[in-house]
């Protein structure tokens, strides 16, 4: 027997419908490439995404199109990402902070017919776009005053594009299993894989991130969101906001930590998402001018781990709550959040940040198991490390074009690469990356947890641990800090300090001060890049230890 309910696909335009009907008069403010700080509302940027789909439509763009983008937050970006979607196009984020060669190889995969790029990264297009045989169309996101003589030959702005839409267009229809966007993976290791989004996971996972137990937003709200468009989907963000209604500050190109504090303050932002490495320069800017943070309330960390020292600042100092969050791009991107449930809502001080050290537990829609190698499910009970593994609608079902396909199982979980514990409440901490955890006479130490106590070290601004090579025991850690400026960190004074919040087997072997750790282009520290660079280092007392009999 079935239901007797009416058939609603779940397509990603009706987010914007529904922002634009009960919150149409909500800001979405941007502060654009050419410098001015614009205003429009849902309502204005529903009627000019309508104007991006009739006039893909109008160029002969058809349903399953990819439609690309490398742009920076902002308004015009949006306009472009629904106007796509609403035609049957797929959004395709492209990461200006790749190598133009992986840009162009990405490109290429995807068979990009279109291309929307801000004035910022002409240069690379300028240098890519013969190579990319399907691309037919570059328009370049801003007006004809401002669209540069050396822009590539055939590119047009885009508002002397947008103007010669046709009016009436209205949304297309399709099934909610078809694709709307897609993002490729950094490529840490092999080339990038794309994950082919749909409007159904889409807009099923803005749901999940708006719950209260996730990100809890609402029309009350005041949303910057500081995680790049081209960054694993904006951690949902042009979905969840206008699904609620919030209202919409985009920062555009400017993400130094004074650029972010006067969109903060201005705009009276009340929630805020990055990844740790943007805070950092926020939070050195607070203290070196000695500015507050008066109507910020919470800020979602994500990306890589929260130092515990950045919680405790932004919690103790400015009174701003730190949602500690964990996620992929192949999750859409959102897996886990780390709000308080009632067995752990009472804790203070060092025991709250013991939990807050965590990445959190999974809204509804994400499945999660941590099992061994053969994968075998491991117990809750937050000491059992072992992979993670992933399943549900806003996680993929495979790469585009068929790569990877050793990470998905006939049951649909998804090795996420990750190793993990998770405990009896379901918060779940990450350990480390499957390859870069150290394996140290058969037992693992966790590189994230010696960084993040590294980091609290008032010399330190940034740390990293990898694995070194050692004769007896396999391997043992090496620390590797930046320090701040006019600092200068010790071995004597890393290895003391951490003396005492890890066992001692875990202390590091070495400590280098190195000016700057290398990054991935999604601001993640590259443990590849360290490990080449660190591959012939012999750690003190090494060199004369015998290998132990094979």
């Amino acid at each position: 027997m079935h239901g007797l309910m009416q058939e609603w696909p779940l397509l990603c335009h009706k987010i914007i419908d529904h922002a634009a009907r009960q919150h149409g008069g909500r800001e979405i403010v941007t502060r654009s490439v050419e410098g001015p700080i614009t205003r429009t509302t849902y309502a204005g940027l529903r009627d000019r995404a309508l104007r991006v789909a009739a006039r893909l439509e109008m160029e002969g763009y058809r349903p399953g199109d990819r439609i690309a983008t490398m742009a920076w937050n902002s308004a015009r970006h949006l306009e472009v990402w629904y106007g796509a979607m609403g035609m049957g196009g797929v959004y395709h984020t492209l990461n200006p902070r790749l190598f133009p060669d992986q840009i162009a190889w990405i490109m290429n995969h995807a068979s990009d017919r279109c291309l929307f790029v801000d004035l910022t990264f002409l240069p690379i297009v300028e240098k890519i776009a013969k190579d990319i045989p399907s691309l037919e169309r570059i328009v370049v996101l801003t007006d004809g005053e401002h669209l540069p003589e050396t822009a590539p030959q055939g590119a047009v702005a885009y508002e002397d594009w947008l103007a010669e839409a046709p009016d009436g267009f209205q949304w297309r229809s399709f099934d909610e299993s078809a694709a709307a966007g897609m993002c490729y993976t950094s490529g840490t290791t092999g080339e990038p894989k794309g994950v082919l989004y749909s409007h159904r996971s889409n807009v099923l996972h803005a749901m999940m991130a708006v719950m209260p137990d996730a990100m809890g937003l609402s029309a009350r709200d005041v949303v910057l969101p500081v995680v790049p468009m081209f960054h694993a989907n904006a951690w949902g963000l042009a979905q969840s906001a206008p699904m609620v209604g919030a209202k919409l500050v985009m920062p555009g190109p400017r993400l130094d930590g004074e650029g972010i504090y006067e969109l903060l303050e201005a705009e009276k932002v009340t929630f805020t998402a990055a990844v740790p490495t943007v805070w950092l320069m926020l939070l050195q800017y607070l203290e070196k001018t000695g500015r507050k943070l008066p109507h910020l309330q919470r800020v979602v960390i994500g990306g890589s781990a929260c130092p515990r020292s950045m919680t405790r600042k932004f919690q103790d100092h400015y009174d701003v709550e730190v949602i500690h969050a964990w996620g992929m791009t192949e999750m859409s991107p959102l897996g886990s959040l780390c709000t308080f449930k009632p067995e752990y809502q009472a804790l203070a001080g060092e025991e709250r940040l013991d939990v807050q050290d965590k990445q959190g537990f999974a809204p509804f829609g994400v499945e999660m198991r941590i099992v061994d190698d053969e994968r075998r499910e491991l117990p809750w009970d937050g000491r059992t490390f072992g992979r993670l593994e992933v399943r549900g609608p806003a996680v993929a079902s495979a790469y585009y074009g068929g790569a990877g396909s050793e990470q998905f199982d006939a049951e649909g979980w998804f090795d996420t690469g990750d190793v993990a514990h998770i405990d009896r409440y379901g918060y779940l901490k990450i350990t480390d990356r499957a390859k870069d955890v150290i394996k140290s006479g058969g037992e693992w130490i966790s590189t994230i947890e010696l960084e993040n106590l590294a980091v609290g070290h008032p010399d330190v601004m940034e740390a990293a641990v990898v694995g070194i090579h050692h004769p007896k025991w396999g391997e043992r850690p090496l620390l590797i800090v930046v320090p701040r400026d006019g600092a200068s960190p010790t071995k004597e004074a890393m290895l003391d300090y951490l003396r005492g919040k890890v066992a001692n087997w875990w202390l590091p072997d070495d400590v280098v001060v190195v000016e700057e750790l290398p990054h991935t282009a999604t601001g993640k520290i590259q443990k590849t890049a360290l490990r080449r660079q660190f591959g012939d280092y012999r750690l003190p007392g090494s060199e004369s230890m015998a290998s132990p009999l094979l």
